[in-house]
């Protein structure tokens, strides 16, 4: 195996998901905290104010608040020498927009800090994922409003001045480009407004209004990059894309170009901006001609040049297909889906499971971006069953993890600079799809059902000591 000296290995989480505590240590409210359970067949639904007797996951999730120790401890027994998490933008300045920080949020995050630092790993930390605190989407309609810009770089300072010295992983949005689609508000507005009834008439459907938001986030995140520089030259800063990884369904010309198409505008429009440090011609171009081009501020072009990111990561879970026939088969993915491939087989969720598109993306990415590289998502989703004996045979689990382990080694060995790996997620957590807990990623298994009961014990899953030995073994024992 190829994997250099010093590689990253660990698991990556998400506040929303699973840190819980939503009204302690003056916390405000973010948008999942008004978000109910749903499931596949059923959405989740936002309400205006928490309904007496509704579920909303994110309230508890697994309740890594008060876990975090224990947590902590088990993810050690595993070796992570890095833990991804984000930073709860709530937590700090609980309506987003406040002058001065709420200390006990900062005090939360420097005790989860030092507990990783203690048990072996360095944080690497998502400053936005999916949690714009309900004052920016009341008060400014999310990053519609220039003026949220300066109200997340006021947070990013905060934060990153105080964890300069302990903290040299971080990534601005997550999966920021789909800010791109009609259902991608999660980044850049915070809800969809096609659903809701929170957005003025004009805002809701307004495409332009969404390109917009997304170009004002992208300034952000380039003000961000600048800034953290200053504050701590070691710093890494990354773009973390959602890498929906496409194929042309047949090789008839008009897939081939329609696929291109897909995989420009979704899949490489914002990740071309925050590496190269400006708009790329493809998507001038497409914007233009839909009259969408959003307003360049003066300044704008420089900021984007002056702020590009040090590293690219991307999360990975599986591939599509795209075609011009509309009766193909459909397929699922994260939160969007495409055409099955009839060559893959599928997760119990949909999710077409393909390694080898894993170590095509890592070489395409490398020829366009020659930066250094992190995959900071990948796992399976299952329904695993505890047993009477409390053990959790996840063999599926172990298989697709191996597979894509391997995919990881034979890109290195043609040359891809990959640098870390945090897999989806360590432990069990609720979906941001659906809020349920039946999907679970992790190798901790956690006594929790569907509608938040349970004892919130942790136990091993068989795919706990299987990673623990990849990772002492550097991804030589598999």
């Amino acid at each position: 195996m190829t994997f250099p000296k010093g590689f990253l290995w660990g698991g990556a989480t998400a506040a929303n998901q699973f840190e819980g505590g939503y009204d302690q240590g003056g916390r405000g409210l973010a948008v999942p905290d008004l978000k109910t359970a749903g499931n596949v067949d059923t959405p989740r639904r936002f309400t205006a104010k928490i309904e007496p007797d509704v579920y909303y996951p994110s309230h508890q999730a697994i309740d890594f608040y008060h876990h975090y120790k224990e947590d902590i401890k088990l993810f050690g027994e595993m070796n992570f020498n890095v833990f991804r998490m984000s930073i709860a933008w709530s937590r700090i300045f609980p309506q987003g927009d406040e002058l001065e920080p709420n200390e006990a949020g900062l005090q939360f995050y420097e005790d989860v800090i030092d507990e990783l630092i203690k048990n072996g790993m360095t944080p690497l930390i998502t400053l936005s994922h999916f949690e714009l605190p309900m004052g920016i989407v009341e008060k400014y309609n999310g990053f519609s409003d220039r003026r949220v810009i300066d109200l997340f770089v006021r947070y990013a300072e905060t934060v990153m001045t105080r964890f300069k010295s302990k903290v040299k992983y971080w990534l601005t949005f997550n999966e920021m480009n789909f800010g791109v689609m009609d259902h991608g508000e999660l980044t850049v507005l915070g809800l969809n407004p096609n659903d809701q009834t929170i957005y003025p008439d004009e805002i809701k459907g307004n495409e332009k209004v969404r390109f917009q938001a997304l170009h004002n986030a992208l300034v952000a995140s380039a003000k961000v990059v600048k800034l953290a520089h200053e504050i701590n030259p070691d710093f890494m800063i990354g773009c973390m894309i959602c890498h929906i990884t496409s194929y042309p369904l047949t090789p008839k010309p008009e897939d081939i170009l329609k696929r291109k198409e897909f995989d420009l505008l979704f899949t490489k429009f914002v990740g071309d901006v925050q590496v190269s440090g400006g708009y790329p011609s493809y998507m001038t171009t497409y914007l233009e001609k839909k009259n969408m081009f959003p307003i360049f501020e003066p300044g704008d072009a420089e900021i984007l040049k002056a702020g590009t990111v040090d590293m690219y990561t991307f999360s990975y879970y599986m591939t599509i297909c795209i075609t011009t026939d509309g009766s193909a088969k459909d397929t699922a993915g994260n939160l969007m889906g495409g055409k099955a491939n009839p060559y893959l087989k599928a997760s119990e969720w949909g999710w077409q499971v393909d390694p080898i598109g894993l170590e095509y993306t890592l070489l395409d990415l490398q020829d366009r971006y020659h930066l250094p590289m992190m995959v900071v998502e990948n796992g399976l989703g299952f329904a695993d069953e505890l047993k009477e004996d409390k053990t959790i045979e996840d063999d599926y689990r172990i298989d697709y993890m191996r597979d894509h382990i391997k995919a990881m080694d034979s890109a290195i060995e043609k040359g891809v600079d990959l640098i870390g790996y945090t897999m989806w997620g360590p432990i069990d957590l609720i979906s941001a799809g659906t809020g349920e807990m039946k999907k679970r990623y992790g190798f901790i298994y956690v006594d929790m059902n569907n509608d938040g009961t349970g004892s919130l014990r942790r136990y091993k899953k068989k795919s706990f000591d299987w990673y623990g030995r990849v990772v002492e073994s550097n991804g030589t024992l598999l």
